[in-house]
């Protein structure tokens, strides 16, 4: 199965995109409290920018996971000397148990599960290695982008969208020198519900995309335009 990009190295510099789902997410870490002394789970976690994020605040044990051999080590070489981070090779729909966790993060992973049977794998994985009571926060892209909106100006543009299987594959590029082309499922927010509930989560919720304040690169003008039609959400679920 192919599994996401990791948002952390895509583009440079950072497209506007990545940065509001930056800010989207520690904003969220910071209203729980933060992730100190949790022990956190990162799936599809790439080059390891998220891992180095709840590391940094301070988790007690923290735990990527990414089924490309590559970006995994590239990310240890990163976290060389880090005795609190720990890098496993594994497919997010065949997830082994690593925990349990108090809290998982996911980035753009669900967008990428090719049928609705590895949606589902996907959510379960998680749940079985959340703690009762645990948290997951995943930022989804939202639906319904294409073509009644143009994210070009933020770092991304939709080029086409082919009706096919349990959910329409999205054809995108990442707007670098040169572009990077990629593909997603376009998955309805009520896939991701469902797939969660069936799960075992007992809550599911979503909260809408943040953006960074302002500067003379990128005025509020910008952002508001951005957030009128975001790339994602954030989706949170309690085990």
């Amino acid at each position: 199965m192919h599994q996401p990009y990791d948002t952390s190295t895509h583009p440079a510099p950072r497209a506007a995109f990545t940065a509001a789902d930056a800010y989207t997410l520690r904003t969220a870490l910071d209203a729980l409290g933060g992730v100190r002394d949790l022990d956190a789970l990162d799936v599809a976690c790439g080059h390891g920018g998220t891992v180095t994020l709840l590391a940094d605040g301070g988790a007690r044990r923290t735990v990527g996971v990414d089924n490309c051999p590559d970006r995994l080590r590239r990310a240890r070489a990163a976290a060389s000397g880090s005795d609190a981070v720990e890098y496993v090779l594994a497919d997010a729909a065949a997830m082994p148990q690593l925990g349990p966790f108090d809290l998982a993060t996911a980035v753009y992973l669900f967008s990428h599960a090719p049928d609705r049977e590895a949606l589902h794998a996907m959510f379960r994985g998680i749940r079985s290695n959340l703690r009762p009571g645990g948290r997951l926060l995943s930022l989804v892209r939202n639906p319904g982008g294409f073509p009644r909106v143009d994210w070009s100006p933020y770092g991304v543009r939709i080029l086409d969208r082919v009706p096919e299987g349990d959910a329409p594959l999205l054809k995108a590029q990442f707007l670098t020198e040169p572009p990077q082309h990629f593909e997603y499922r376009e998955w309805a927010h009520a896939d991701f519900a469902e797939a969660a509930v069936d799960a075992g989560f007992t809550t599911v919720g979503w909260q809408p995309s943040r953006t960074p304040p302002a500067d003379p690169a990128r005025d509020e003008a910008y952002w508001s335009a951005y957030r009128a039609w975001p790339v994602s959400s954030l989706m949170t679920c309690t085990a």
